[in-house]
């Protein structure tokens, strides 16, 4: 069976065991106790009350020695919250990770996504070789908006993989612009779509 834990009246102090001085309560402390006791029907001056009071301020004490480790944990406790946060949404709404189309451009999804936001009518990009007129003004568009620009965004990111604007170019029936060279070549057949259009117009 487990021992009984001893009274503290019945303890011997362990501070003076220790040789170390013992600790005594401020004039303000005893006035805290003394209500305290008061309050529960207790004669005073008393060890519980005492106790009690004394635990307070060593625990007021921990608390001002390590202000870091209060702001350590704090930081630790918003970035857990945060993290949780973006699960949630994740579960939430998993068709988010489907609106941008690993291939390139965006799917059906990401078009009625951006819909939805700003009211844009996107639509696929054209990839059939008989085209309208109107299937010619838009590749033709689409082309010089894209790859005729005199600064172009990087095309390979840092671990030599196309970017999401190379990976554009087949969502529209082209070879994959992974450098300037064929950029300028998308630009160029853009330009003569775009003249086809505007020929077929004024026919």
């Amino acid at each position: 069976m487990a021992r009984k834990a001893r009274a503290p009246w019945k303890r011997s102090n362990l501070r003076k065991r220790a040789g170390k001085q013992s600790r005594h309560l401020t004039s303000a402390q005893k006035a805290t106790a003394k209500t305290r006791a008061r309050r529960a029907g207790r004669s005073y001056p008393n060890l519980v009350d005492n106790m009690r009071m004394a635990s307070k301020a060593k625990k007021k004490k921990t608390a001002k020695k390590s202000p870091a480790k209060k702001a350590a944990r704090k930081r630790s406790a918003k970035k857990t919250a945060k993290k949780s946060s973006k699960k949630k949404v994740a579960e939430k709404s998993p068709g988010a990770a489907r609106e941008k189309d690993p291939k390139g451009g965006l799917t059906a999804a990401g078009r009625a996504a951006f819909a939805r936001k700003d009211g844009s009518h996107l639509k696929p990009g054209v990839t059939k070789s008989e085209m309208t007129r109107q299937d010619m003004r838009r590749k033709g568009s689409w082309a010089v908006r894209f790859y005729g620009r005199k600064k172009l965004p990087p095309l390979v990111d840092a671990r030599g993989k196309p970017t999401r604007h190379a990976l554009s170019a087949p969502r529209v029936g082209r070879a994959r612009s992974e450098n300037r060279r064929r950029c300028a070549t998308h630009c160029r057949q853009g330009r003569t779509a775009a003249a086809r259009y505007h020929r077929i117009k004024k026919a």
